[in-house]
């Protein structure tokens, strides 16, 4: 497959296009981006050639697919396009910052019938799916509690690009960016939420939060914690699941659960083996047939919940989806 790479504005970029470029099945043949600068200079660090014609690309029949990697508010503009021209869509989350454009978005995404991933790689991690496979086994019983903390040292430690500091191109700060990995996976294990409620601070005054927890409510009586932020040290990844049998914790690389199951010890859970990334299950499936897990549904679910998460804090009031 021939991939266009749209937008390098995500410090994800390069690690997206060095995926296809390794992949025997895939082949980056050109960059585009609106700032021709920026764009240029990747393009040139990856070998690629450049061009300032978006139009162009879409038209070319000769790429049947792009991977998308633009600033968050660009999104609806070069999803819409991509998929009326008939292209295979890759893009880094979030989908969309509104709701509304989500699901125009989703609506030519479906039209199209091409293959559409979002990248939601910690559903690849082998911590997680042996977590989640405990939940589908009913080894927890009824599920009552998750909470997943996800942060790094980003504003703290002052590494991250000054352009994700910019809400009218992120749409929001930690929550909006890191935190997106807790929301698709607290979706992904809980089901559909009902109720969400915020409360984000900025301990590094850059005009965002950089420190946010959202606690929501699901329509299965479960509540879901999701804890993000920019300015936390050495704070491994952390996931808990509770229910009414057992739990389940991950913590850096280890997962371990106990339960009525287990006579209330603490045990090593057994991870599988390790899968693909979202990038690469993409390829697979635009090459291959078929599709890949990371659905425009699980995206436009992600953009509500991001949307009730930065409402609630916003007017201070519980948000109701």
């Amino acid at each position: 497959m021939k991939t266009a790479i749209i937008g390098t504005w995500h410090v994800h970029s390069e690690e997206y296009t060095r995926a296809l470029q390794n992949n025997p099945k895939s082949e980056p043949v050109i960059v585009w981006d609106n700032d021709a600068a920026r764009g240029k200079a990747f393009a040139d660090k990856m070998g690629l050639p450049f061009t300032e014609d978006l139009d162009g690309i879409l038209k070319d029949e000769s790429i049947d697919s792009v991977m998308l990697c633009s600033a968050t508010c660009d999104h609806p503009d070069l999803l819409l396009k991509a998929a009326n021209a008939g292209k295979h869509i890759f893009t880094e989350k979030v989908l969309t910052i509104g709701v509304e454009d989500a699901l125009k978005v989703a609506e030519a995404v479906k039209a199209s019938g091409k293959v559409f991933t979002i990248s939601f790689p910690h559903r690849t991690h082998a911590t997680l799916r042996a977590a989640k496979a405990l939940v589908e086994e009913g080894k927890l019983g009824r599920v009552t509690y998750a909470r997943v903390r996800n942060v790094h040292n980003g504003s703290s430690a002052d590494w991250l690009p000054p352009h994700f500091y910019d809400k009218a191109q992120c749409g929001g700060g930690a929550m909006m960016d890191l935190g997106a990995h807790p929301m698709y996976t607290l979706n992904w294990i809980l089901g559909a939420p009902k109720t969400i409620t915020s409360t984000f601070t900025s301990v590094t005054n850059r005009g965002v939060e950089d420190n946010a927890v959202s606690v929501i409510e699901f329509e299965n009586g479960a509540i879901g914690v999701s804890e993000t932020g920019f300015v936390s040290e050495s704070n491994p990844y952390t996931l808990e699941i509770s229910g009414t049998d057992g739990t389940v914790m991950v913590h850096g690389d280890s997962v371990r659960w106990g339960g009525k199951a287990t006579e209330g010890k603490w045990v090593d859970l057994p991870q599988p083996e390790k899968i693909r990334l979202p990038i690469d299950q993409w390829i697979d499936a635009v090459c291959d047939g078929g599709t890949t897990p990371f659905t425009i549904e699980d995206a436009v679910m992600l953009t509500r919940l991001m949307d009730g998460a930065y409402k609630s804090y916003e007017n201070g009031v519980k948000f109701v989806f």
